[in-house]
This record gives structure tokens, sequence and C-alpha cells, in this order.
């Protein structure tokens, strides 16, 4: 296959012991893929975190293929540690935002968070009002699965969890930015409530909560500037 590699992947013991396809990808032109690249940049340069959402209503098909996108990110040993929980329904809504807006505000209000996390938020404008948890038309929240809970009751356990949960963010907020919706990562502190809210099992802890929807019609953002690249890069040669 290569020249380059002493130790071919998979090795033919392996393969003889697990199914293994060949990967179709076309090599572009580096003129094509700067293009590309460039494009994508500046689609998701465009992105920005919203706090008022539309009430308009979101088809869950949209939603589904939005996890669907998110559920083809890299996971430790291929297993998929990820549970994302969809609901629209009001009443659920309600609940989820009376539970956020009680602990938010022992955040904030009961100094929970210290004065540094306060001072950051500052120019955010953030407080415990959480009013975009119930007009949004979707909630998404995303589980990870700390183990696997089999049939017959073994447990198996996952692996680099929270790297992989946390890509599969990533790329859950891409997809939906990518189609045109916007949305929020919410994280109120602590978050076990939403286990029992939504009825999820003791293997699942909620990563982050997002309200997903049309943004409101002249809704207002922070006018914030993102790192230049040389802040965040450098080569090493």
């Amino acid at each position: 296959m290569s020249d380059h590699y002493e130790f071919p992947y998979p090795s033919k013991e392996l393969e003889s012991r697990h199914p293994f396809s060949v990967y179709e990808h076309e090599r572009l032109s580096e003129e094509v893929m700067e293009a590309k690249a460039k494009d994508f940049y500046h689609k998701m340069d465009a992105r920005r975190s919203v706090r008022m959402f539309s009430p308009d209503p979101v088809p869950q098909k949209l939603i589904e293929l939005a996890i669907q996108a998110a559920s083809t990110a890299p996971s430790g040993a291929h297993k998929q540690p990820w549970t994302f929980v969809a609901t629209n329904d009001p009443e659920i809504k309600r609940e989820i935002r009376a539970a956020a807006e009680e602990e938010e505000e022992k955040n904030y209000l009961e100094n929970r968070m210290n004065e540094e996390w306060q001072e950051a938020l500052a120019p955010l404008g953030t407080d415990h009002h959480k009013e975009f948890l119930q007009v949004a038309p979707w909630i998404i929240v995303l589980f990870e699965q700390r183990y696997e809970t089999l049939s017959d009751g073994t447990t198996l356990k996952n692996y680099y969890v929270k790297e992989s949960v946390g890509i599969a963010a990533g790329m859950f907020i891409t997809a939906l930015h990518h189609m045109g919706l916007a949305t929020l990562t919410h994280t109120p502190t602590p978050m076990k409530f939403l286990n029992t809210i939504l009825g999820r099992p003791k293997n699942e802890r909620p990563f982050v909560l997002f309200p997903v929807g049309y943004p409101l019609e002249g809704v207002k953002v922070p006018d914030l500037n993102r790192k230049e690249l040389n802040e965040i890069f450098t080569t090493v040669f």
C-alpha cells in the first residue's frame, strides 16, 4: 500500500478478525481546497450565540438532521457516548426553565459563583432569568454516557467521554448554524435536575443544554471580536 509505513493499518491479522472497508476520498486541488476552506470559515465566523429566539416552530426533521450530523463525531474506541434528548413540549420546557432559574439564582444572587467568574460574565449581561428556555421552540439536552449498561446489567466503561461529547456538541452547533438555526450553550450548575425532568438513567450526566430556534427578528448580540490567528496558532519546525 505504501513504502512510508513499516506497520500498515490494519494488519492482516486484525482485518481477519474485524471488518474494514476502503475509505472513499476525492483529493481536490489546493486551489479548490482553499476556496472551500475560506467559504466555510466565513460562514462559521458569522455564527453567534443568541439569547432571544423566535417562538416560530421548527420542524423536528431539522433537529434530527443536526443530531445525525453531530453523531458522526469521532469518539474514544468508537463508543459514541452521547444521548441527545429533544423536547418541544411547553410544560417540560416550563419545568426546565423553573429548575434552571432556581439554580442560577443561587449562582448569581447567593454568590455561588466567585467574583472573578461574575466579572468575566459582566460584559455579556447574563443573569438568572432564562426566558429563552420557554420561548425557543426546542430544547435539546446533550447527555454524556459515563458507562454503558447491557441488558443483563453488566456495565462497560466508556473512554474519553468528555472529549468525545465535546466534539459532538461542536458539530451539533455547526450543523444548526449551517442550516440557518440559532442556539446557545447553556450549563446551569448543577444540572442533575435534567435527569429527573427528562427521565434519564444514572449512567448519563447532563453535558450541555441547547435552546434551538430561529433568532428573534432584530435580536442583538454583544459586539465581540474573536482572537486573531496569530494569537491562537503557532508552528514548530
